[in-house]
């Protein structure tokens, strides 16, 4: 009797469990898809690697004048007194820290390059982030996935796929 009133309680739950899942609403959009469709987003990301790009020759063009130093140091290192060795070492050690520090600077994570990504960026997510949550409470979806994303999605239906609902509102 007991294995049967067990049984009845575990069968209840699972039915409840089941219709409960059964009532949710979940879509899923290409975030990627929907960014790049947005003119101001491609436009601040050739900004930024425009940006990324001219910052990055100024460092590689700081380790080559620290390579000539260090190639230099190694060409008349036997010709130097002990004092005029450990200078220039101190020297190219310092110049190494130097551009190691610019580099942090600017491409760290709370670099230059992050604050510039917050700016230009940030909003355009922003909006697009309020226009899907608009999307999900007009139209009574408890999820919505980003399929681009990495998110553990491995299958997604093409039904629940509202991509393009979400490109429209943002045009809107």
């Amino acid at each position: 009797m007991r294995i049967r009133t067990s049984l009845f309680i575990l069968l209840f739950a699972v039915l409840g469990f089941t219709s409960t899942l059964g009532a949710q609403k979940i879509a899923s959009v290409d975030m990627e898809r929907i960014l790049s469709s947005i003119t101001e987003y491609q436009d601040a990301q050739e900004q930024l690697d425009q940006l990324a790009a001219k910052w990055q020759q100024e460092i590689n063009q700081q380790y080559d004048a620290i390579k000539g130093m260090y190639n230099k140091y190694q060409a008349e290192q036997v010709l130097l007194s002990e004092d005029q060795r450990k200078q220039r070492e101190d020297e190219i050690i310092a110049k190494e820290k130097s551009v190691r520090d610019m580099q942090r600077e600017r491409f760290g994570p709370e670099g230059s390059l992050f604050a510039r990504r917050q700016e230009l960026v940030k909003p355009i997510q922003d909006a697009v982030y309020e226009a899907i949550e608009s999307y999900a409470t007009t139209r009574g979806y408890d999820f919505i996935f980003d399929r681009a994303g990495s998110a553990g999605i491995i299958f997604s239906s093409p039904t629940y796929d509202k991509t393009d609902d979400i490109l429209r509102a943002l045009k809107n």
